[in-house]
Parts: structure tokens; sequence; C-alpha cells
């Protein structure tokens, strides 16, 4: 392995280790409380977890973990706004976290090297891997869009249940992704969040299970 591939792999396990590392802490964090919490520092990992594994995704010429991480990006910062943070960040961390992605996207349709085009010509990936890949990263994306729209009611930001089980199904089709695209960063990504997210689902589950037998 060249040290250029040696960095392309440790900038997508960093990516990885700070996703492991939002999900432990808000693990910890709602065993101690009995219930499923939403941690600010949750919503900072993810925007610089996914700023990273967006650039990853570039480098290892795959349109599966670029599409994976587009839309949940503006969702963690919409949380934060939630938090009442994301307003009090420096406009020199504000601005370019929301310019990358549209940087991006204008780099991969119009750039030479690593564009769309670029990336579609060596991803050597099966076209029915990439369905079954794409299929598994938007389904895990959706998670985000449903944790959205239940933050959006309450106006505040919130994991209901439905956003563990989604994430269980989405988790499990890109972990057999990864495997067969031989992508060790995806798997190992996948199966701590795996754990954590069955977990989490138990405590909601239990805590809506004890509401219900309260208010009976």
């Amino acid at each position: 392995m060249s040290r250029s591939e040696i960095g392309v792999y440790g900038l997508g396990l960093l990516a990885q280790l700070l996703f492991s590392s939002r999900i432990l802490v808000q693990w910890i964090r709602s065993e101690k409380a009995g219930e499923v919490l939403s941690p600010t520092s949750f919503w900072t990992f993810s925007l610089l977890a996914s700023f990273l594994l967006m650039v990853y995704g570039v480098l290892r010429n795959d349109l599966v973990i670029i599409g994976g991480q587009v839309i949940s990006y503006f969702i963690y910062m919409r949380n934060l706004r939630f938090k009442n943070v994301w307003q009090e960040l420096p406009g020199w961390v504000r601005w370019p976290s929301i310019l990358f992605p549209m940087a991006a996207l204008l780099w991969l349709i119009f750039g030479d090297v690593y564009s769309l085009q670029y990336i579609w010509k060596h991803s050597h990936i099966a076209d029915s891997l990439v369905i079954w890949g794409g299929a598994g990263q938007v389904i895990f994306t959706l998670r985000f869009v449903y944790q959205w729209y239940y933050s959006e009611k309450a106006q505040e930001s919130i994991l209901p249940n439905g956003f563990w089980v989604i994430s269980l199904i989405g988790s499990l089709m890109i972990m057999s992704y990864a495997v067969f695209r031989l992508d060790p960063v995806l798997f190992i990504g996948q199966i701590f969040g795996v754990v954590a997210y069955s977990r989490n689902l138990y405590i909601g589950l239990r805590n809506q299970k004890t509401s219900q037998t309260v208010t009976s």
C-alpha cells in the first residue's frame, strides 16, 4: 500500500472515528439519563466527520459515500441551530461550512480530476453494487430527514425511536456493501454503530412503554 493510499484510508478512519465518538458520547449520556438524548457534541462531531468523509469519498472515487453525506450535512447544521450553537460560531467557521458542499458539487460537475465523470469512469464498481450501496446510503440518510421532521415539529433537537430503526436498516446494508467493496473504513465505522443504535432503540422503546403504562 502506497503512502497516498495510507493517507486516504487514514482520512476515512478519522472521519469514522468522529462518527463513532459522537454516538459513544450520545449513548453514554443517554444511559446516564435513562432516556435518549440529543447532545450538542453529537451534531458538531457529525458535521466535521461528514466533511472529512465527503473528501474521503472523492479520493476513493466513490459516489455512494459522497451522495450519502450531502443531505445529512445540512441537517447537522439545522440541529446545531436548534441547539443555539450555530449562531454563536464565528463567521470563518460557518461560511466555509455552508459553501463547502456547493464548491464540491461544482467541482464534481465541472472539474477535471476527481470530477463526477472521472469518478464514475474510475470507480470500477458493478452497477448492481452501486445500486445496493446507494440504496443503503439513501435509507441511512433518510433517518436524518425523519429526525429533522420530528425536530421541526417539536422545535427542538430530538432523536425519535424511528431514527434508530432506520439507522439499523441502513447500517446493515452499508456493511454488506463495504464487504463487497473491500472498504475497511466503511465496515469498521458501521460495526459500533449497529450496537449503539440497537441500545438506543431499546432505551427509547422502554421509555415509551413506561409512559404508556403511566398514562393508562
